[in-house]
């Protein structure tokens, strides 16, 4: 068994395309769209393979509590591999420098990670690990 996809409701579809494929290199599909329920989506490829990531919009969509660092139960975040401490370093750095949310490192966690947790456009969070 392997872990094929993950899927995450968002706001904005375009903005949250365009940040996973400049920081994270990812490819988007066509965009898909069911216009009889409202529905788009993209399914966003990473350059190493693994689960793909589908960012999904739809009117109707409860929000769940969000509040920037706090955790709440359910999904926790996506951990995105970028190969090396100094790859880490950098994209955190860049991230910050663009203005998005670093809540925690770069660290070694006390499990042997090297990682930093990142706030994407929408709050979710993102692990930069190796």
């Amino acid at each position: 068994m392997s872990i094929e996809h993950v899927a995450i409701w968002v706001h904005d579809l375009e903005r949250m395309r365009s940040f996973y494929e400049t920081y994270f290199g990812a490819t988007a599909n066509s965009r898909y769209m069911n216009t009889q329920k409202k529905f788009a989506s993209y399914f966003l490829s990473f350059p190493h393979g693994g689960p793909r990531l589908e960012i999904m919009q739809m009117p109707g969509i409860r929000e769940a509590p969000k509040d920037g660092p706090s955790q709440w139960m359910g999904y926790a975040h996506v951990a995105c591999s970028v190969g090396s401490e100094t790859a880490v370093d950098t994209l955190t750095n860049q991230l910050r420098t663009d203005g998005y949310t670093i809540v925690d490192g770069p660290r070694r966690t006390g499990d042997g990670y090297y990682e930093s947790v990142v706030l994407d456009p929408e709050q979710n969070r993102i692990e930069v690990t190796i």
